[in-house]
């Protein structure tokens, strides 16, 4: 390829792009005097590519977020655990009023109402008189107040102080290839459930993550399928029975058995499912090695993420065993892309599910191959668009 001709070659007052646009240089035409289409505007794009990187390219906008993310968590967590959002449900109110009901100091009260304001989690209202009050926007009254029906609070208290805590040991959980609950808590991890639900209020706080997380989600998935030839149903981990609920309330003909360990049905009775709730019963087991109960469906809402692709078909083989001619197997779980490409979500889940459990996140043909494998046939699949999937299979 030729070189360029050097600046005293150039016209008076031509550009260094004029210069360029003066010869051809490819291979095949490195004698012309006036450059080739292909030579001409391959310049041509180098140079405006040149003049358009400006400051903001070169700016980590989006690698600052990043990093600085867990601020804005540990924000919300705070604001939750000291009971702002309770307290603003209401009424308006300044720094100063919070800061005395909260027993917090003015300055650091300020401060959090500010990034709250900052993270279109409050409101901040001037007066005639300078004074500014604080009050919940919509959305925080709807998710973020204990009271409120679609409450996500003991999800987020959850997340504070137990998930955040587990994730300082992200980095051993790839090291490692399994969960930090031992690091993180000191509790033997050797089986899952025992390690979850390691104290009677560390169960609870799992029971009342999973009710907040049904409370919103439930009704999507159970009626992504029609589910009404179905009449009895089986919730298999059941938990606090938020899922049987909606199941219920969807299918009013159809009945729900929540099938758990025995501590957790016991808790369920006493603190989430009363005798109000018609179309529910319960049964205690562990699914793994107790029989289970014979019905038209089971569903395994956020089960099999928690176990290797061994465990789940042992369990769903169970399953399929169990289940009545005709009846079939709901999965409620956050899919994965088949090209890993996303969803966000789902990615950060399975990280997750490597701090936490034995399990992953998987695609769609993942639960298929594995469903396919214990017998079950016609898999469906149905994205939501929202956190959690539904893959529907019968026997």
């Amino acid at each position: 390829m030729q070189r360029l001709k050097t600046a005293k070659n150039r016209k008076y007052g031509d550009s260094a792009t004029d210069h360029l646009k003066n010869f051809c240089v490819c291979s095949q035409h490195f004698k012309r005097v006036q450059p080739c289409a292909q030579c001409f505007t391959h310049r041509t794009e180098q140079t405006l590519l040149n003049m358009t990187t400006t400051d903001e390219e070169l700016y980590p906008r989006k690698i600052l977020e990043y990093m600085e993310g867990f601020l804005v968590s540990k924000t919300l967590f705070t604001a939750c655990e000291l009971g702002v959002f309770e307290l603003l449900n209401e009424s308006r109110m300044s720094a100063s009023q919070l800061a005395q009901a909260l027993n917090t100091s003015e300055d650091g009260t300020e401060r959090l109402l500010s990034a709250c304001v900052g993270l279109e989690l409050l409101t901040a209202h001037t007066n005639p008189d300078g004074a500014v009050l604080y009050s919940n926007t919509e959305m925080s009254s709807m998710f973020l107040t204990k009271s409120s029906p679609k409450s996500l609070y003991h999800s987020i208290e959850y997340s504070s102080r137990t998930i955040y805590l587990c994730w300082h040991y992200l980095a051993d959980a790839v090291r490692d290839g399994k969960n930090q609950y031992e690091k993180a808590f000191g509790i033997n991890s050797k089986d899952l459930f025992e390690a979850l639900y390691r104290s009677d209020e560390e169960m609870v706080k799992f029971m009342q993550l999973m009710n907040s997380i049904w409370n919103i989600c439930g009704r999507d998935v159970v009626t992504a399928f029609n589910l009404s030839p179905f009449k009895c149903i089986c919730d298999l981990g059941g938990c606090s029975g938020a899922l049987a609920k909606q199941c219920v309330l969807a299918y009013p003909e159809s009945t729900v058995t929540i099938f758990d360990l025995p501590k957790v049905v016991k808790t369920s009775r006493q603190h989430f499912v009363s005798d109000q709730d018609k179309g529910i019963s319960f049964c205690e087991g562990d699914f793994f090695k107790d029989a289970l109960p014979q019905a038209d469906l089971y569903i395994l809402a956020r089960i099999l993420h928690d176990w290797t692709d061994q465990r789940s078909v042992e369990l769903l083989v169970k399953i399929y065993q169990s289940c009545r001619p005709g009846g079939g197997v709901l999965l409620v779980e956050s899919l994965l892309h088949e090209d890993n490409s996303g969803p966000l979500t789902a990615q950060l889940y399975s990280l997750n599910m490597l701090v936490q459990t034995e399990g992953r996140e998987r695609k769609g043909s993942d639960y298929r191959r594995l469903l396919t494998a214990a017998g079950f046939t016609h898999v469906q699949i149905h994205t939501t668009g929202k956190i959690y999937d539904t893959i529907l299979a019968c026997k």
